[in-house]
């Protein structure tokens, strides 16, 4: 096994050993990366792999719905990645619909989430959002009304577990098999 690539003695010992993180004030929608310095990351957990993220896209049938799977603590990182993702959607489609599983969230760390960030979110949501429906039982539904107007411009229904099925009918989707 060869011990060094070509190349690689040209960047600082640092180089090697930095973590990667998203870069901060992109407001692309899109991920992007660099390189942290020792010491940057000592608030972050020793294994980045150990974070496993707490919202998950669901693949589906239709390209015009944004369906995702809330399982666990929803971090900061997990909020600016659903919004991330977002954005993309909407530069894809215009106008969407949005299914939201509820599986087993146990809460929203809100106060760590930028105010910038959250109010771009409604906004957004406000302007792309068709239908939303939502399956399941959240425990911080009634903070996520704080940030909505309470007459919403969009269709928005929610399900039970039970009736997950007749979510997916009433969006006239499927999850991709």
């Amino acid at each position: 096994m060869t011990e060094s690539f070509a190349g690689m003695n040209s960047h600082p010992a640092w180089f090697w050993r930095a973590s990667i993180a998203p870069l901060q004030g992109t407001d692309s929608g899109f991920p992007v990366f660099q390189r942290l310095a020792d010491g940057q990351h000592k608030d972050l957990p020793v294994n980045f792999l150990e974070a496993v993220p707490a919202i998950r896209r669901i693949e589906t049938n239709r390209d015009a719905l944004f369906a995702i799977d809330v399982v666990g603590d929803v971090s900061p990182a997990d909020a600016e990645n659903l919004f991330g993702l977002l954005e993309a959607a909407y530069a894809l489609h215009p106008r969407i619909d949005v299914l939201v599983r509820l599986s087993d969230e146990e809460s929203v760390d809100w106060a760590n989430i930028s105010q910038e960030t959250l109010q771009q979110g409604v906004a957004d949501a406000l302007e792309h959002v068709v239908r939303c429906a939502a399956i399941g039982e959240p425990r911080w539904a009634s903070l996520v009304g704080d940030f909505f107007p309470k007459v919403l411009p969009f269709e928005f229904r929610h399900f039970t577990s039970d009736d997950e099925a007749a979510a997916w009918q009433w969006l006239d989707a499927r999850p991709a098999e």
